[in-house]
């Protein structure tokens, strides 16, 4: 297995690293690490949940921390009061432990603090944040989760080169952890995902953020976004298909 890893700068001009075990960025180098967070998982997230007074959040996985750090930047940015309790899992505690000294973007000069507890505690508690990693592999880690949560931010490395965080079983560990009202974000637009998103219970939409290429939105109740007719896509396209635990695992 190889581990290596090097860094990238993105064309909004934050750091990223490219994995050379699952051969891609662990963001889009063309939307930019911070923007593509900001964008595809964040704004519309919290948006969405603005009337809330607190959150709980679960982030599929943790990877550099941009999606749980730009949570606390826009919250922060927004002047918002709101309470918010993230839980991310991720397999990779060297990668963590690096996180003190990765070359984050100006934005989260602020945020210095809690970057350097997480990536020595794997956790970080204010009177207005709490965030959890849990060390792991995600398929392991989520079904042990008591919380229900209200944002799920779908971010794993592409179906492609880490299908078993897209089939129709683990959207079926995401939905028992989610509340009736939850907003499921990813950047992932491909029919299989989707497909296993619809055949858990999910509506799908289109989101277009602000100078970023099209991503997902998927929720149990109607969105202001683009609705997708699953159905439709299904008779036009009858070879469609969930992607399945079965296909990747051995017997």
């Amino acid at each position: 297995m190889n581990s290596e890893k090097k860094l990238v700068i993105t064309d909004d001009g934050s750091a990223t690293l490219f994995s050379c075990e699952f051969n891609e960025p662990y963001h889009s180098t063309k939307d930019g690490a911070l923007h593509e967070s900001l964008q595809k998982h964040i704004i519309p997230a919290i948006s969405f949940h603005k009337a809330k007074e607190e959150l709980r959040i679960l982030d599929i996985c943790f990877g550099l921390g941009y999606n749980v750090l730009a949570t606390i930047y826009y919250i922060q940015q927004k002047n918002l009061s709101t309470k918010v309790h993230i839980i991310s899992p991720e397999f990779d505690e060297s990668l963590i432990r690096s996180l003190i000294s990765f070359d984050y973007p100006q934005e989260f000069d602020k945020l210095k603090s809690i970057i350097t507890q997480l990536s020595q505690n794997f956790y970080y508690e204010d009177e207005q944040f709490k965030i959890e990693i849990l060390l792991g592999d995600a398929r392991d880690t989520i079904p042990h989760i008591k919380e229900k949560f209200d944002i799920i931010y779908q971010d794993a490395f592409s179906p492609k080169q880490n299908p078993l965080l897209w089939t129709r079983e683990y959207f079926a560990d995401i939905r028992a952890v989610s509340r009736d009202d939850v907003i499921l974000t990813t950047y992932s637009i491909a029919i299989a995902t989707r497909m296993g998103l619809y055949e858990n219970g999910f509506k799908i939409f289109l989101h277009y953020g602000e100078d970023t290429r099209p991503s997902t939105l998927a929720s149990f109740t109607m969105l202001d976004s683009k609705y997708i007719d699953m159905e439709l896509k299904k008779q036009r396209n009858p070879q469609a298909r969930s992607l399945r635990d079965m296909d990747y695992l051995l017997s």
